[in-house]
C-alpha cells in the first residue's frame, strides 16, 4: 500500500454551517456488499487496473487544489438568484465528492486484508474525492455558509447498493462529471468575461481525476462478464443511464440562474453533456440509450418542466397533505415519460465497440 496522504481539511465554521436541504435530486450516501467486492475478480483486465494504478500513485494533481490570491476578495457582487444558484451548486457538488468520498474510504477499509490492490486504488480515489469535497467546501464559505461534513457522516442515511450497482452508476457520475467540468472550463475559456469566480479556472485538471476514476471503473466492468455479456447487462445499462440523465436534466433547470451567469444556455448545456456521456458509456457499457429518437429530449424536458412545478408546490404555505396531493400527479406523470424513454429501442453497444471513439 503506498503511504496514506494526510487528510484534507474540511472546514467548517461555526455559525456559518449550512443545512443539507433534502429533496429528490440531493446527492445520497452509499454503502454496499463488502464481501461480494473483496471477490472480484479483476485478471481480464489486469494490465488496464495495473496501468490505471502507476496512473494514480503518480497524483498529477496533488499541488492543483491550492487557492491562490484570487480568491482573497468579497464576493458579494454576485447577488439573488444567480448567486443562490451558485450556492446550491457548490452545495450538491461538495455532497456528491463527499459521498463518494466516503464510500471509496470504507471500500479501501473493508478489502484491505482481502483484496489489497483494490483497496489501493479505493484509497487513492478517495483521496481524490476528498480534496474535491474540501476545495468545494471552502468556496461555500467565501459566501457566507459551509457543509459540516463531519455531521453529515454521523447522521447521514446510507443507502446500500450492491456492487454491481455501485459500478455502473459510479462509472456514470464521474464520466458525466467529466463532461460538465470540461464543457463549462471550454466555454469560459472562450468567454472569460463570464467567469466570475476562480473555481472554474480549476475545471480542466479537475475534471482528469473524474475521467481517471471513470476510465477505472470502467475496467471493473469490463473485467465482470455479469455485467455487459447477459440480456439483463443491457436492461441495467440503460436504467442507469436513464437514472442519471433524467436527475441532471432535473437538477441543471433548477439552476438556470447559475447558468445565465456563466452564458450558458441550461438546455443545450443538457443536451451536449447528456450526448456526449452517452457517446462515452458506449465504449463501457452493452447498450446506451437513442439519444437522437425524436421524443428524447423532448419528454426529458417535460420531466424538468413538471419538477419545476412542484418545487412551486413546495414553495406554496399550503399544507404538507395537500402538498402531497397535488405533487402525485406530477410525479406519476414524470414517471411515465420517463419509462416511454426506457420502452424506446436502445443502441446495441458492443456492435460498435472499435467504431466509437
Amino acid at each position: 500500500m503506498v503511504t496514506s496522504p494526510a487528510k484534507p481539511t474540511l472546514d467548517v465554521s461555526e455559525g456559518k454551517t449550512k443545512a443539507l436541504k433534502e429533496n429528490i435530486l440531493t446527492p445520497r450516501f452509499y454503502t454496499t456488499d463488502f464481501e461480494t467486492a473483496a471477490k472480484l475478480d479483476l485478471s481480464a483486465q489486469d494490465s488496464e487496473f495495473q496501468a490505471m494504478l502507476a496512473e494514480m500513485r503518480a497524483d498529477y494533481n496533488r499541488h492543483h487544489f491550492v487557492r491562490d490570491e484570487t480568491f482573497d476578495r468579497s464576493w458579494d457582487n454576485l447577488t439573488g438568484e444567480a448567486r443562490q444558484a451558485f450556492i446550491d451548486y457548490l452545495e450538491r457538488s461538495c455532497v456528491s465528492e463527499f459521498s463518494g468520498f466516503l464510500l471509496f474510504k470504507e471500500l479501501s477499509r473493508k478489502l484491505k486484508d482481502r483484496n489489497p490492490v483494490l483497496s489501493e486504488m479505493f484509497q487513492l480515489m478517495a483521496r481524490d474525492e476528498a480534496r474535491h469535497a474540501g476545495f468545494l467546501n471552502k468556496a461555500m464559505g467565501d459566501f457566507g455558509s459551509t457543509m459540516d461534513l463531519a455531521y453529515l457522516t454521523k447522521n447521514r442515511v446510507y443507502t446500500f447498493f450492491p456492487i454491481e450497482w455501485v459500478i455502473y452508476t459510479v462509472y456514470l457520475s464521474e464520466k458525466i462529471g467529466y463532461w460538465r467540468y470540461i464543457i463549462i472550463y471550454r466555454h469560459l475559456e472562450k468567454h472569460p468575461e463570464n467567469q466570475f469566480y476562480p473555481l472554474f479556472r480549476y475545471f480542466e485538471s479537475w475534471c482528469q481525476d473524474e475521467n481517471r476514476h471513470g476510465d477505472i471503473f470502467k475496467v471493473l466492468l469490463r473485467s465482470q462478464p455479469s455485467l455487459w455479456k447477459t440480456w439483463q447487462s443491457r436492461l441495467w445499462s440503460r436504467f442507469f443511464l436513464l437514472t442519471v440523465f433524467a436527475t441532471h436534466t432535473l437538477t441543471v433547470h433548477e439552476r438556470t440562474g447559475f447558468y445565465n451567469v456563466l452564458g450558458i444556455d441550461a438546455t443545450e448545456f443538457d443536451r451536449e453533456v447528456i450526448r456526449k456521456t452517452n457517446e462515452t458509456a458506449a465504449r463501457a457499457f452493452p447498450s446506451v440509450l437513442d439519444t437522437e429518437h425524436p421524443e428524447f429530449y423532448d419528454r426529458l424536458h417535460r420531466c424538468s418542466d413538471l419538477n419545476l412545478q412542484m418545487s412551486e408546490i413546495d414553495r406554496s404555505s399550503q399544507p404538507k397533505w395537500l402538498k402531497k396531493l397535488r405533487k402525485l400527479p406530477l410525479q406519476l406523470s414524470i414517471v411515465g415519460h420517463l419509462v416511454r424513454i426506457y420502452l424506446t429501442k436502445g443502441i446495441d453497444a458492443e456492435a460498435l465497440k472499435g467504431t466509437v471513439r
